[in-house]
């Protein structure tokens, strides 16, 4: 892993500051590595590379099948590095190998994906004119400021970088501060893929490089992933330019579990909430299910939560790691003791570990006797903890699964189809699972409703997002 470095114009340097950053392995609690400490001067650096880049068309100036060539390239590149890769992820961000390799693998597929679909994106043509022909064509957008989370540092970069460069635009990187190594690692990739000098820079640093890039005159469009509050202070310091934004926020989600449903493929889809420790945006960090089966769906749910193999990062067998750091982990308990006291019950999990123990691990957590109004229910904590809530019937299900600020993914348990669309179609939520819990699919747009977000990743709808619409008219008589 490289040190002390970013990767700007002409590959990796300094801070221009000189300032730096130690990473803490949060399954160990040990140094990991060092990087640096970007601020203003390294973003207003890589906005005029970009801008560089941009003026002598060497990306921009390239056709969609050539641009699509190089992310092809960088596909197959990532998946020949899925071993590294995945170990840096995986001790980065706390993560099992397994989960972590699979992810790679993912980013790899969002790549070939946008690959091809650059090649397909055309513009319309209204010929129905008597005095001529009007055209539209999509065009490049300029300097794109792309902001990352740590829950999946790699895949959600490529989330907003493939659609990115394939529509001929520049790129900067923003890796969230505890986990920006596989990003500069994916930036060494691309330039042996063939992204020009200047096209794509990952600058590493905290608050201070992402204020500068979401206030930055030059920087035409920004795409965050992250909490809510910091999205809506991204889109607050993009007002002044009318940047255009791309936010996938926080979630609430729900799991709705039907008495007609397959309980026992309800009750075992406990990685809907378990999956990455929980730091998951469509955690099913609520389970509303009908009072009919309610103590038989939670008999079986928390057994299978309570078996759940929690282990180190190079443990085949683990089904979960730990947390992102011990802060977090702080945090996290902190919710789960604030919910029982205000009358909430754990089922399983809700023990800290003893302080001597290394990482930030905690135990996958199950709570019933949650008000509607009470945090737990309504706020979201980002970790292995979900809430059991009875319901009647299909319209108390519904009233239920819309009660919070949120509205990103969800899930709806039942055999009969035509309950399952009513309950997709009048739950406020971007993205609904039938009978499953999959939220994510590189062809499909995700994103959420109310304040879990504003614009989609993935899909057309993420490439559309990168373009300008231009109409022409031409006059032919």
């Amino acid at each position: 892993m490289r040190e002390n470095v970013w990767f700007g114009p002409g590959g990796f340097v300094p801070a221009i500051s000189g300032a730096t950053r130690k990473l803490i392995e949060p399954a160990t609690d040990q140094h990991l590595a060092t990087v640096a400490e970007c601020g203003e001067a390294d973003v207003n650096a890589a906005v005029a590379a970009g801008l560089a880049a941009i003026a002598d068309k060497r990306w921009s100036g390239k056709t969609p099948a050539e641009r699509g060539a190089v992310l092809l390239k960088l596909a197959a590149i990532t998946r020949q590095n899925i071993a590294s890769l995945a170990t840096i992820e995986a001790r980065n961000a706390g993560k099992p190998i397994g989960d972590a390799e699979w992810e790679v693998g993912a980013a790899a597929r969002v790549f070939e994906y946008f690959a091809g679909a650059i090649a397909l994106q055309t513009g319309e043509t209204l010929t129905n004119r008597a005095d001529g022909i009007g055209m539209t064509f999509r065009e490049p957008i300029g300097v794109c400021g792309l902001i990352v989370p740590w829950n999946f540092p790699l895949l959600i970069a490529t989330w907003k970088l493939a659609p990115c460069l394939a529509a001929g635009n520049v790129a900067i990187l923003k890796p969230a501060p505890a986990t920006p190594l596989t990003a500069l690692l994916l930036a060494e990739l691309a330039t042996q893929a063939g992204i020009p000098d200047g096209v794509l820079s990952v600058v590493t640093g905290g608050d201070d490089a992402g204020k500068a890039i979401s206030a930055h005159p030059d920087i035409r469009k920004v795409s965050f992933t992250g909490s809510t509050s910091a999205g809506k202070s991204v889109m607050r310091s993009g007002t002044e330019t009318l940047k255009r934004v791309t936010l996938e926020l926080g979630g609430k989600s729900p799991s709705i579990v039907f008495a007609d449903a397959d309980i026992a493929a309800a009750a075992g889809s406990c990685g809907s909430f378990l999956g990455n420790a929980g730091q998951d945006c469509c955690a099913r960090s609520r389970h509303l299910v009908e009072a009919s089966i309610y103590d038989d769906f939670k008999a079986q749910f928390v057994a299978n939560v309570a078996a759940t193999k929690v282990g180190v990062m190079d443990d085949p067998g683990a089904e979960m790691g730990c947390l992102i750091s011990r802060e977090h982990r702080d945090n996290v308990h902190a919710f789960v003791e604030r919910a029982v006291a205000a009358g909430a019950t754990i089922l399983t999990g809700g023990v800290m570990p003893a302080a001597d123990v290394p990482g930030a691990y905690y135990p996958p957590t199950v709570l019933e006797g949650a008000d509607v109004c009470s945090e737990i229910f309504q706020e979201e904590v980002f970790g292995p903890v979900t809430i059991l809530v009875p319901f009647t019937d299909e319209a108390a299900a519904i009233k239920l699964a819309n009660a919070t600020r949120f509205g990103l993914s969800g899930s709806v348990w039942t055999r009969d189809i035509s309950k399952a669309l009513r309950v997709a179609r009048a739950v406020e939520s971007g993205v609904l699972s039938i009978n499953c819990s999959n939220s994510v699919h590189t062809e499909l747009p995700f994103g959420g409703f109310k304040e879990s977000g504003i614009g989609r990743d993935l899909g057309k709808s993420a490439l559309d997002a990168y373009t300008e619409v231009k109409t022409v008219f031409v006059r032919t008589i």
